[in-house]
């Protein structure tokens, strides 16, 4: 049970929700671990999902953990395109497993955009946010812009996740995250020192996006909370890298420095760096002068932290190839886990390049239980790697696996626009719905 006084306003057409509480005691029911309860921050509101691939659904899909009901619109007979992005597959459902990483907890409708334009706006104007990623410009062919939209639901708060923005010489290109992070920089400066141009593991400028867009959106709810207006938000996969290059962008714009490649290594800090062990790599990381010293006392290696050569950061990022390769040495010599053991209460930021099955075998990964296995309507179970934030008074959960292709259709027809059983067999007869 749990005690709160509350105002209460008004915030978009269908619904009122609750701005401000004060909590004199408060415990909640997880009987259920699917329902969404009182203790998600994000209970009551609805979002309009009609993004793909990974930015917009990443976004949404952080939103949705934190209690928001999250309608995915997709096109009738493929779906999300990363539904294809396989091998691996999942063998009932054939969905590619590439699309459970940035869609649990939502709700798949399909609904062509071109033919069922004007569900498309009866469905926003139940909602409270619309999340899109199309090029700029193509929605509009449907009246599924802002300024369409807005007609319709003024409330709405409207975010568009685009390769680079609504104005600009670019504006009407595709984006995609490795192109971004091409033109961005991040290639210019990620692999080894003497090799080529390198891209990141993962689609990092794709994600960062996404979070820059579900913080933009939690921002703009609250503004709307104090004046009961939407708006639009523009976020895009260009600015957003050239928002990451944080201290290299610092380098050029206030010291004319540019960037370079570093591999592992750090242009500002040294030791600071993966090393090469008989069994695998290590990464140590020295931030101070006084653990450079921990760390030349721990490997035996006095003599460097007293040398004027590596005395300070300073010098030993002056005299970084001389001493990288004293370091290297003596790394080699023994195990990544001998390492690990003489580092085990080590002030300095240690720990060893794993692989992916390392990753997941990590005690501590194992201990948080940040993997959870959800049951899948064809598949049995399929696991998925939860938020990574934890709330004290507040649920962020993975409660449910990602959708089927169209497998919620009816049911957000029905539930939320009211459609008959009538309605809903003439719609999919003339293939406006799957």
């Amino acid at each position: 049970m749990f005690v709160v006084r509350s105002r209460i306003f008004t915030l978009s057409p269908h619904k009122s929700i609750y701005f401000w509480r004060q909590v004199q005691s408060i415990s909640y029911d997880n009987s259920n671990p699917n329902e969404i309860t009182d203790s998600h921050p994000l209970k009551g509101v609805r979002i309009l999902d009609l993004t793909r691939i990974i930015a917009g659904p990443f976004c949404t899909m952080i939103l949705a953990d934190l209690g928001a009901e999250v309608i995915k619109v997709e096109k009738p007979g493929s779906g999300d395109e990363s539904r294809k992005w396989g091998p691996p597959f999942l063998p009932n459902s054939k969905d590619a497993v590439y699309f459970l990483a940035s869609n649990r907890n939502k709700k798949s409708a399909c609904i062509d955009i071109k033919k069922g334009s004007h569900i498309i706006r009866e469905l926003a104007a139940k909602s409270d946010v619309l999340v899109e990623n199309y090029v700029p410009g193509k929605l509009s062919e449907y009246g599924l812009d802002y300024e369409g939209i807005k007609k319709v639901a003024p409330g709405l708060v409207y975010c568009s996740l685009t390769g680079y923005g609504s104005e600009g010489p670019y504006k009407n290109r595709p984006g995609y995250d490795v192109i971004a992070a091409s033109i961005g920089g991040l290639l210019h400066i990620t692999g080894e020192k003497d090799g080529p141009p390198s891209k990141v593991g993962v689609a990092v400028t794709d994600v960062a996006t996404g979070l820059y867009a579900h913080g933009a959106i939690l921002a703009a709810l609250l503004q709307r909370q104090r004046t009961g207006l939407g708006q639009k938000i523009d976020v895009n996969l260009f600015s957003t890298q050239v928002a990451m290059l944080i201290n290299v962008a610092s380098n050029y714009l206030n010291g004319g420095i540019d960037g370079g490649r570093w591999g592992t290594a750090h242009s500002s800090i040294v030791p600071y760096q993966a090393f090469k062990t008989s069994t695998g790599y290590l990464t140590v990381g020295a931030g101070s002068d006084e653990q450079f010293k921990v760390l030349c006392k721990l490997m035996s290696l006095e003599t460097l932290s007293d040398n004027p050569k590596f005395k300070t950061n300073q010098d030993r990022v002056c005299n970084r190839t001389e001493l990288i390769g004293l370091l290297s040495v003596e790394f080699a010599k023994n195990s990544t886990d001998y390492w690990m053991e003489k580092f085990e209460k080590s002030p300095f930021p240690v720990g060893p390049v794993n692989s992916i099955p390392e990753v997941f075998a990590d005690k501590h990964i194992q201990e948080i239980g940040l993997v959870k296995t959800l049951p899948h309507p064809l598949d049995g179970s399929v696991k998925v790697v939860g938020p990574p934030v934890k709330f004290s008074e507040a649920a962020n959960d993975a409660r449910t696996a990602p959708p089927c292709l169209g497998q919620h259709t009816d049911e957000v027809l029905s539930d939320v626009l009211k459609y008959s059983k009538t309605d809903i067999e003439k719609l999919r007869r003339d293939r406006i719905i799957q």
